[in-house]
């Protein structure tokens, strides 16, 4: 018997989502996710009349196409890919498996390769040019990095999925607003302290549009305007590596020097060296879901974390943007709440964040007690 929150989900991502409408092509992607969900995208596609396409990718068999792959081949798959992407209007992926480490024995300069020539040309042409939503499917390896049982994680999963984003959306207007008209940034937090500007740059927001989880207004900095340090105090993981405590120093917007606590500095470097744009940041963004609250090593559900923040090095958004092109696109999160130790946001020096709550009052509609009544 089907789980009725599958069904709603899909009626949400089809309908809110992407505002699918009829005659449009959708691109569903599921990786390693169960036949239920694609199956109900399917039909909620052909409800409202719009033609739905399907790949199933195994996450298995991609690392065997990447750890084999040359710069020939790389080419020729992009070039596929990238012209029935052009063809989309929408487009939904469905990440599922069990093992975030799936990708971590790639060679480190097949990973480059593989993000430089092949997967950012396509990221960039689905940002841009579709309707797009990407989420997770609740896996036993998702319940292990939250460390919640399996049942535990499934009803914090369709809790966080299916609620009520439009509600969300009304209340990030005025966070929205305040972005686009603010200059200078300041976040301080043990080990951080951080400026730089984002006038004229412009702000969106994120209200289960474009991920599921969602919950976050972003712009990005003015692209030489970063000064200071940041000690990010969430784990991430990337190109199959784990690392944590990953610490940033900026001159004039440029990354000058990069550490870690946990994981191989040396590899970390290295990504920061995939072309000169993955030394500059391409995205800030102010996480603001009530219901995301500790990290799990997903960074669809830790950009979202209430009273966090993602600084994020690499390629900008096409509609907030401040010139930078990369390859690299890494969401790194600070969370300021008191538990996790605290920290301060100020725009044009005026204190709009204290420890994760917003202190003034066009923004206290944001706070988690008036976002979940």
């Amino acid at each position: 018997m089907l789980d009725p929150r599958v069904n709603k989900l899909a009626k949400n991502l089809i309908n809110y989502s992407c505002r699918l409408k009829k005659g449009e092509k959708v691109l569903i992607e599921s990786y390693d996710a169960p036949n239920e969900i694609v199956l109900e995208l399917v039909k909620e596609a052909q409800k409202v009349g719009a033609f739905p396409f399907v790949e199933r990718i195994s996450l298995k068999v991609k690392r065997e196409l990447i750890k084999g792959s040359n710069k020939e081949f790389l080419n020729a798959w992009k070039d596929m890919d990238l012209e029935r992407m052009k063809q989309m209007d929408a487009y939904i992926a469905i990440r599922g498996g069990d093992n975030s480490f799936e990708l971590s024995d790639i060679p480190e300069d097949k990973m480059g390769d593989f993000e430089t020539i092949y997967s950012n040309i396509i990221v960039n042409e689905r940002v841009d040019n579709t309707k797009w939503v990407v989420l997770r499917w609740p896996t036993s390896g998702m319940s292990q990095f939250a460390q919640m049982s399996t049942e535990q994680f499934e009803d914090y999963y369709f809790n966080v999925c299916n609620l009520d984003y439009s509600k969300m959306s009304k209340a990030m207007d005025s966070l929205e607003s305040l972005m686009k008209r603010t200059d200078k940034v300041r976040i301080v937090s043990p080990n951080t302290d951080l400026s730089f500007s984002i006038k004229n740059i412009g702000a969106v927001k994120c209200a289960g549009e474009c991920n599921i989880p969602d919950g976050e207004v972003y712009t990005a900095p003015v692209k030489t305007s970063v000064n200071g340090v940041i000690q990010y105090n969430t784990p991430t993981i990337y190109g199959g590596k784990k690392f944590d405590s990953i610490r940033l120093e900026f001159k004039d917007g440029k990354i000058i020097n990069a550490s870690c606590k946990e994981g191989d500095i040396n590899y970390l470097n290295k990504f920061f060296s995939l072309d000169e744009g993955a030394k500059y940041v391409g995205e800030f963004a102010i996480g603001v879901n009530p219901f995301v609250k500790h990290p799990m090593c997903d960074i669809l559900f830790d950009e979202k974390i209430c009273g966090s923040i993602h600084f994020t090095p690499g390629c900008c958004y096409e509609d907030c943007p401040n010139g930078n092109k990369s390859a690299l696109h890494w969401d790194l999160v600070l969370i300021q709440r008191e538990e996790y130790g605290g920290g301060e946001i100020y725009f044009d020096d005026v204190l709009i964040r204290k420890n994760g709550i917003f202190v003034i009052d066009e923004l206290k509609c944001l706070n988690p007690e008036n976002l979940i009544k």
